[in-house]
């Protein structure tokens, strides 16, 4: 699929049902052929509402992660969710959802070949490496994904309700800058 296939694809998927429930899809955000995506795990109230990913507290946040890095949202970033839709209530996504739709994600990574992948929080870590091991123990290394780098941090929302994680944080994107650096 080419992105506007794909677009359109997320757009009328009906797979898992949570589509039924929210009032639009959240496909993604950025440059199609940026070096750096960014992945969340599932839309909120303010992404459902506007269709962005990563709009609310969690997204100012982000936004002031991606300007210590001298990056910014749209130029060479991409952020993108596991899920598409906003599951009810902001809970979190179950197993049939993440399987209906991690393979427009998956897609979403082909078609942007990215040099780095920096997942945020463990539905983004635990479905990119198909793992349940926990964010702490993945921490500071490199995995891969596709053949790309990937890298493992708290999600930005986490990090509003656990301040002292934050240190963490920059750390696993101080390590991202060094590992694209390096590649």
């Amino acid at each position: 699929m080419d992105w506007a296939t794909l677009k359109a694809t997320v757009s009328s998927c009906t797979a898992c049902g949570l589509r039924a429930g929210c009032t639009q899809t959240v496909f993604g955000v950025g440059d199609e052929s940026a070096q750096w995506i960014l992945v969340g795990e599932a839309p909120g109230a303010d992404e459902d509402r506007l269709g962005e990913p990563f709009v609310g507290q969690a997204g100012k946040l982000l936004d002031s992660m991606l300007a210590a890095l001298n990056l910014e949202r749209g130029k060479n970033v991409y952020i993108a969710n596991v899920l598409k839709c906003r599951p009810p209530g902001n809970r979190n996504p179950e197993p049939e959802e993440v399987a209906k739709c991690s393979p427009y994600l998956v897609r979403q990574i082909e078609l942007i070949q990215p040099k780095l992948i920096l997942a945020m929080g463990r539905f983004a870590v635990q479905t990119l490496l198909n793992t349940e091991a926990t964010i702490a123990s993945l921490r500071g290394k490199v995995h891969q994904v596709h053949g790309v780098p990937l890298i493992v941090t708290y999600h930005p929302a986490y990090l509003l309700r656990n301040l002292p994680d934050k240190a963490k944080a920059w750390a696993d994107l101080v390590f991202a800058r060094k590992t694209i650096a390096g590649l």
